[in-house]
């Protein structure tokens, strides 16, 4: 098995945390961020010399710099680098503030992009490294009451996929995760759930204010066995593009995909209609 150093931000809780335990339980260094104070001592003080924490609001792009070029500086070496952090906003469009809008995009989508932009130099410098960019299959499939929280996710992904074009010829892979539900914070602790407006009540959005706030629905997911999945991927040559964990996920998405091709097909001879003659 050959010991890799890690990047990780979110390091204190869901997947970040599951990864995090794994890799320095087999002998890996990782370097792990946090939002909450006191949220990773207990890794610092099980494995003082494998685990280096730092404190990262991905939604500051200085501090994001600062961190990642520490790390490297430390390490001398970062193999993988995980973009985990991010949250769930959820609620009808309408109902979202526009702060909460906005945070929701630096955290997911713009905070991804710069913590990657900040590594990418440290990567193409070191002749190569892997990059695992967590979405979800809500990064493939939308669903009514997370408008904000899919454009996110829809967004990361297709930075990530054209990325993955630009570094491979640098040694870089990418590989951007898409897990399912999963028995994490994410759902209950992790999500903001929008203020009510009345009017979206009978409304599909409402199901996603009902799950919250009856948590009565579990992810089917194991997140130890996915976070075990994520490794094992970065020993795959060439990277997978995709990893899909879930079947919850693999189905959603085959279903969304083949509604999607299937509308797209129909259109061909509406589509070259519209060639210059």
């Amino acid at each position: 098995m050959t010991s890799r150093t890690w990047l990780i931000t979110g390091a204190n809780s869901g997947f970040g945390r599951h990864l995090s335990e794994q890799l320095l339980s087999r002998g890996d260094r990782v370097a792990g961020t946090f939002r909450t104070p006191g949220s990773v001592d207990d890794l610092a003080a099980r494995w003082p010399d494998a685990f280096h924490a730092a404190h990262l609001d991905v939604t500051d792009a200085a501090e994001i710099t600062t961190v990642v070029d520490k790390a490297w500086a430390d390490l001398g070496r970062i193999d993988v680098v995980v973009s985990n952090a991010g949250y769930g906003l959820m609620g009808a469009a309408e109902e979202l503030t526009d702060d909460q809008v906005v945070h929701q995009i630096a955290t997911n989508l713009t905070g991804s992009i710069r913590l990657i932009r900040a590594a990418l130099p440290h990567l193409r410098r070191q002749g190569g490294g892997r990059i695992l960019q967590l979405s979800s299959v809500g990064g493939q499939v939308a669903w009514p009451g997370g408008s904000l929280y899919h454009a996110t996710k829809w967004g990361v992904e297709g930075f990530a996929d054209a990325l993955a074009a630009e570094v491979a010829p640098l040694g870089i892979g990418v590989t951007i995760v898409e897990p399912g539900g999963a028995h994490t914070n994410f759902r209950y602790g992790g999500s903001v759930l929008a203020d009510r407006i009345e009017a979206y009540d009978a409304t599909p959005a409402a199901g996603i204010r009902r799950i919250l706030t009856e948590r009565t629905t579990v992810g089917i997911g194991d997140p130890a066995r996915m976070a075990t999945a994520m490794i094992a991927s970065v020993d795959q040559d060439t990277a997978p593009r995709r990893l899909v964990l879930g079947s919850d996920a693999f189905a959603a998405m085959e279903a969304a995909l083949t509604a999607r091709l299937a509308d797209v097909r129909t259109q061909r001879e509406s589509a070259a209609a519209t060639d210059k003659a």
